[in-house]
């Protein structure tokens, strides 16, 4: 009985800020979306701040650049399979995600933008009794700040950097009298944390761009305040916003048609274990590992006035099995996206992309799950999303 409380009560405090790691959004535009993010080598608006800043400095030297719009996630179902009573489906979820960025004009060889971007964090609630006593509802909600600064060293090669202001709040409920057990939990906590970006981009030619991108390992120290059956106490934890690595390469053939292949590795294996303060819950492992990504994007700019995009990602999940739970019940996937945008004037330009994160179904062997009721085995299906964008641009 004991073990079952403990275990519920550590789960809650958990998920409050594990999908801020475990969601990470990486398309934060249109083009982007469009490509399933393999635009980092090849990259030709506003955006270009956010995803590769080096490549500012290659952009019409007089011009600003701006872009703004929305993406609407669509998030289906997660359905744990397992046997009555303990099966369950969790709720659907339509999230609003905003993004904006801005390139000023050059100042000889230096280049400054912004982008402010939403890139992680999302929603998940489950009804049904055994998983909302683990995660009743979490939302988390983080926002991105990226100042960002690009120098040409020469004209073909540059380097960019940047900084990167995270502001973060989530809110936690679980509730375990549906199966018995006297635990119920709210919480609610806020952060405000700091990284940095870095860039390069090398055109050895004039049809082929090489880029590496890094951003920082951030370390969300989530402060708030905890109400568990009704006693309140101040807690904090804290998770890394794991370090990844991005190579890129694009080609481009007659002004018109652009392949780019980007290889992503993101250094989850920071995320060893969750140490509460405040609290009397214990330090748990959760031991995740570092993912590779592999994404691919193609780009036709067509005679009218059109430019078609298509993308591909094949995407690791960092979850072990063993650490699996309700809260982040995650896979491997696959992704596909599709987009266009259309040149209504010389200076104006919209368009519209849609991206499905296909997630694997993952089968969860009896006997190795940390979590109480997951030991027992069972299978998730189906989940993954559906995000919608539109956006438009504007150069001047």
């Amino acid at each position: 009985m004991g073990k079952l409380v403990k275990g519920l009560a550590l789960s809650a405090v958990a998920c409050s800020v594990v999908v801020a790691g475990g969601y990470k959004i990486p398309e934060q535009s249109l083009n982007s979306m469009a490509l399933s993010a393999a635009y980092v080598a090849h990259t030709s608006g506003a955006d270009t701040n956010y995803h590769n800043p080096a490549n500012m400095a290659f952009m019409e030297t007089e011009r600003s650049y701006v872009e703004g719009g929305l993406t609407l996630a669509h998030l289906p179902s997660n359905v744990y399979t397992l046997m009555d009573p303990f099966s369950g489906k969790s709720e659907t979820e339509d999230i609003p995600i905003p993004f904006f960025h801005y390139i000023a004009p050059a100042m000889g060889d230096f280049r400054w933008g912004v982008s402010m971007v939403a890139p992680g964090g999302l929603t998940k609630r489950w009804e049904t009794p055994y998983q909302k006593a683990f995660a009743e509802e979490f939302t988390l909600k983080v926002v991105e700040l990226n100042p960002s600064a690009s120098y040409k060293i020469s004209e073909d090669l540059s380097v960019g950097a940047g900084l990167r202001f995270i502001y973060s709040e989530g809110v936690v409920k679980n509730d375990a009298t549906g199966i018995g057990m006297p635990l119920v939990v709210d919480m609610e906590g806020d952060t405000f944390e700091f990284g940095y970006n870095l860039a390069l981009t090398y055109k050895p030619t004039d049809d082929i761009n090489i880029a590496v991108t890094y951003r920082s390992e951030i370390e969300l120290e989530e402060e708030g305040t905890a109400n568990i059956n009704g006693m309140d106490m101040d807690a904090s934890v804290t998770v890394p916003l794991p370090a990844a690595l991005v190579l890129a390469v694009s080609k481009t053939w007659e002004n018109k048609f652009t392949l780019e292949f980007n290889y992503e590795r993101t250094y989850w294996s920071a995320y060893e274990t969750l140490e509460f303060v405040g609290t009397p819950l214990p330090i748990t492992a959760k031991d995740w590992e570092d993912t590779n990504t592999y994404r691919i994007g193609a780009t036709l700019e067509m005679d009218n006035k059109i430019t078609a995009m298509m993308g591909f990602a094949i995407d690791e999940t960092p979850v072990p099995i063993e650490t699996i739970g309700f809260e982040l019940p995650d896979s491997d996937a696959k992704i596909f996206s599709m987009g266009f945008r259309y040149q209504q004037t010389d200076n104006l330009s919209w368009g519209a992309a849609f991206l499905y994160d296909s997630k694997e179904a993952r089968t969860v062997p009896s006997g190795v799950a940390h979590n109480i009721i997951l030991a027992n085995g069972g299978t998730f299906t189906e989940g993954g999303a559906f995000l919608t964008t539109i956006g438009m641009s504007y150069e001047y």
